[in-house]
C-alpha cells in the first residue's frame, strides 16, 4: 500500500497529516510512504527527518502519482484525484455534499475521520475530532490570557494583590474539559456550563464549579453528546446565560456541531453588560457564524464597550506540531484499520468503517451525506 502526504492547501493551515515518527510506524508495517517536499515545514517537521523515517520525499505531483491513498487534514484539491484512489481526512462531507458526490462518480473513495462513531472503546485512537479539540481548548485559555490585561492567578506582591481571573467555559466536550483544566492550572476561578447534566460531573472533578440553568431542560442527546435545543430553549439559555456571563472577566465557548452552524450562546446583549476589558473566546467561529454574536472567523474585534472578541476556529493549526503528532497517530490507525494485506479493504458492515466511508464504488454510501443530496446510502 502506498500512501501519499501533501502540504495542506488551506490559508493559514500548518498541520501535516503525518509527522516523521508516524511514517516510520507505518514503514514498519508495510507501507510505502510518499511526502510532498516541505509539507511538514509548518509544523516544523523537516524533509530530511522523514527521509530519516523512510519516506519518499518528493514533488506533489509526484506523490499524487504514486499514492493509492492520500492522508490529509483538511479537504485537498479533489480536481487532482485520480479514479482508483482513495483520500482521508477530515472532508466535512455535510458542508460539501456536492463534492462528495463529485469524487463517487470519478471513482474515488472518501473517507472522513469526522464520522467516527466516537463512543467506540476501540475507535479511541482514531478520534482525530477529540484529539484536535484538546489541543484547541489549551490553546483557547493562551489566547485568552494573551488578550486578558490582568493576571489569571490570585498574585500577592508588595505592589499589591492582583485578584484571580474568573473564567467561564460554556461547553464541557473534550475542548471545554481542556480548557476549563489550563485555566485552573493558570490559576483562575473556573466556572463551566454544558447541556448535558452529566458534564457537571467532569467539571467538577476538574476544580470548577459547573453552572446550571433553570430555563433549559436536560440537553443530553444520543450516545453522551449534546442534542440541538429548540428555538425557544436556545432563547431561554441565552437569557439566563448572560446573567452569569456578565459576571465573568473571560467566556470561551466550546460548542461546535459537525456540518451545521454552531449554536449562538453569546448575545451582544450579554457582551454589553461585560465588564470593560473582559475577554471572549469564540472556538465555534466559522464561516457559517460562531457561538458568539459579532464574532469573525480568525479575526479579534473589540465592541463598543470595551471587550475583546477572539474568534478562533483554528486553534489546533496554531499548535501545528502537538496537533499534527496526535492527529498523525489518529489517522494511521484508522489506515491500518482499513487495509488488510495491502490493499485498502471497505468492509460496510464493520461499524467503523460505515461511518467514516462516505463514498466508495462510485456512490455515496453515508447516509448523512447521501440525505444532503435527496437521495439514500
Amino acid at each position: 500500500m502506498r500512501a501519499g502526504v501533501l502540504a495542506e492547501s488551506a490559508p493559514g493551515e500548518r498541520r501535516v497529516a503525518l509527522t516523521p515518527d508516524a511514517v516510520k510506524r507505518l514503514a514498519d508495517s508495510g507501507f510505502e510512504l510518499h511526502v510532498e517536499s516541505d509539507a511538514g515545514k509548518g509544523a516544523w517537521f523537516s524533509d530530511s527527518e522523514y527521509v530519516d523515517a523512510g519516506a519518499h520525499v518528493a514533488a506533489a505531483a509526484d506523490v499524487l502519482g504514486a499514492a493509492d491513498v492520500l492522508l490529509c487534514v483538511g479537504p485537498p484539491d479533489y480536481s487532482r484525484l485520480r479514479s482508483g484512489q482513495a483520500v482521508v481526512g477530515l472532508l466535512q462531507p455535510l458542508l460539501s455534499a456536492s463534492a462528495m458526490s463529485e469524487l463517487a462518480t470519478r471513482g474515488v473513495t472518501a473517507v472522513s475521520l469526522d464520522g467516527l462513531p466516537r463512543t467506540l472503546t476501540r475507535a479511541q485512537g482514531m478520534d482525530a475530532l477529540s484529539s484536535q479539540a484538546n489541543v484547541a481548548g489549551y490553546k483557547a485559555v493562551l489566547v485568552a490570557a494573551e488578550h486578558f490585561d490582568r493576571f489569571f492567578p490570585l498574585l500577592i506582591t508588595a505592589a499589591g494583590t492582583s485578584k484571580p481571573a474568573e473564567v467561564l467555559i460554556l461547553g464541557a466536550g473534550v475542548a471545554g474539559l481542556a480548557a476549563i483544566g489550563t485555566a485552573r492550572r493558570l490559576g483562575a476561578i473556573v466556572r463551566g456550563y454544558d447541556v448535558r447534566p452529566a458534564s457537571s460531573d467532569e467539571i467538577r472533578s476538574l476544580g470548577a464549579q459547573p453552572i446550571e440553568l433553570t430555563s433549559v431542560a436536560s440537553g443530553a442527546g444520543e450516545g453522551g453528546y449534546a442534542r440541538a435545543l429548540t428555538e425557544e430553549e436556545q432563547l431561554a439559555q441565552q437569557h439566563e446565560l448572560a446573567g452569569h456571563i456578565a459576571k465573568h472577566d473571560v467566556v470561551i465557548t466550546t460548542a461546535h456541531v459537525p456540518g451545521q452552524r454552531p449554536p449562538l450562546m453569546v448575545t451582544m446583549a450579554a457582551i454589553a453588560a461585560m465588564r470593560r476589558g473582559s475577554v471572549v473566546v469564540d472556538m465555534g467561529a466559522s464561516s457559517l457564524g460562531g457561538n458568539v454574536e459579532g464574532s469573525r472567523a480568525g479575526e479579534v474585534v473589540v465592541s463598543p464597550n470595551g471587550v475583546t472578541i477572539a474568534g478562533a476556529g483554528d486553534l489546533a493549526s496554531r499548535m501545528a506540531t502537538a496537533a499534527s503528532t496526535a492527529y498523525a497517530r489518529n489517522i494511521s490507525a484508522l489506515l491500518q484499520h482499513l487495509v488488510t494485506d495491502g490493499a485498502l479493504t471497505i468492509d460496510l458492515d464493520d461499524e467503523i468503517t460505515a461511518g467514516v466511508v462516505v463514498t466508495h464504488d462510485g456512490k455515496v454510501v453515508h447516509a448523512a451525506t447521501a440525505a444532503r443530496l435527496g437521495g439514500t446510502a
